[in-house]
């Protein structure tokens, strides 16, 4: 009998507690600065799954608000604010900040990098993560990966790219370390948010522009003033999108929203790619019936970039300690998964790009 009247008060003793343990969760409102126009609802959409998911995991009691460009802060400051702590979080591409440090561009994107497949590997099971949390740290910045848009394409050009000569003097929208590598190929690059591309390539401002794939670029209308589409992009082997936590804020979070903001963030970076994947076969298709002309660029545009490339990582790695640091690190497995997708996806790919497939729609 007591042994029962025991079991029966510690049973009723946990359920008076756990309501009261879900009182005591703190009410915490967050703002989030956006770096992508809100049209974009893949690249835009990877803030708002994060505070869709954040929410439903504690009954409403986090809230991140999600902002445009410009509503709290401009599309290319969102670093600045998170560092400084204007707003609690920012959703962004790291090799926007490539002029504070090149270090910034290894948490997206660089020249001949790695796929998204790849990079999500390097940072979640090749020390990329840790590496580039150690280098936030100067920045009062906490870092997670938030999306990818996969391979992306070369940009959009009036006229077809047939000789590297072509490309001299142009005015080219490109942000990051692509900039530095079609400078060396005559290029003017021009670092342009999202939303300005389109009437800076209509007023003239610029004569091309790269920005991410079909889906998004097909959204922005660059087709309606530009018609060749170049592939592929060498400066954008994948676009990994980075959420970026002010420090302070982050440490005062309590230890369970950090756990569910951080799985908010994991499934975001899921989705956008899944997205990416699915709306940009039939984009193309489009953009194409829009009488948009797919182009490859001329094989010496790529093996010229591939050795100015190369030159700027020998650079940089000579003069930077932190950028040498994270890139050997880069380096080594992205060479490690090259010599792997020879035997594995590579392979296959390669099989099945040689086949026609009957049920392929053209």
């Amino acid at each position: 009998m007591e042994r029962r009247s025991f079991l029966q008060a510690a049973a009723g003793g946990t359920a008076l507690a756990a309501p009261a343990i879900v009182r005591a969760q703190p009410q915490i409102r967050w703002r989030l600065a956006s770096s992508w126009p809100k049209s974009l609802d893949t690249i835009y959409g990877g803030a708002e799954v994060v505070s869709k998911r954040v929410a439903a995991a504690t009954n409403g009691k986090f809230e991140i608000s999600v902002h445009g460009p410009g509503e709290i802060v401009p599309a290319l400051q969102v670093a600045d604010a998170v560092q400084q702590g204007a707003v609690e979080c920012a959703h962004t591409a790291s090799v926007f900040f490539f002029g504070k440090d090149p270090t910034f561009a290894l948490d997206g994107q660089i020249p001949f990098g790695m796929t998204s497949r790849q990079m999500t590997g390097w940072m979640y099971a090749g020390g990329g993560l840790q590496l580039l949390r150690e280098f936030y740290r100067d920045y009062d910045i906490v870092n997670f990966p938030c999306g990818n848009t996969g391979t992306q394409m070369g940009g959009w050009f009036r006229k077809e790219i047939k000789t590297l000569a072509d490309l001299k003097g142009m005015k080219f929208r490109i942000g990051g370390f692509g900039g530095l590598v079609l400078q060396r190929l005559g290029v003017v690059p021009q670092s342009i948010p999202g939303g300005d591309i389109y009437s800076s390539l209509e007023k003239g401002t610029i004569d091309g522009a790269e920005f991410v794939g079909p889906y998004d670029d097909e959204k922005l209308g660059f087709y309606k003033i530009a018609k060749v589409y170049h592939y592929p992009s060498y400066w954008d082997p994948c676009g990994q999108i980075t959420m970026y936590v002010n420090a302070k804020t982050w440490e005062a979070l309590p230890k369970d929203y950090q756990q569910i903001f951080a799985l908010a963030c994991s499934d975001a970076h899921v989705d956008m790619q899944a997205k990416y994947d699915s709306l940009n076969p039939n984009a193309l298709r489009r953009l194409v019936g829009n009488g948009v002309q797919v182009k490859p660029f001329p094989r010496e545009v790529g093996t010229t970039a591939w050795k100015v490339t190369n030159e700027l990582f020998a650079e940089l790695s000579a003069k930077n300690a932190k950028w040498k640091k994270i890139f050997d690190s880069f380096i080594k497995y992205r060479d490690d998964q090259i010599l792997w997708s020879r035997f594995a996806e590579g392979s296959f790919e390669n099989l099945m790009l040689s086949m026609r497939n009957p049920s392929a729609k053209t």
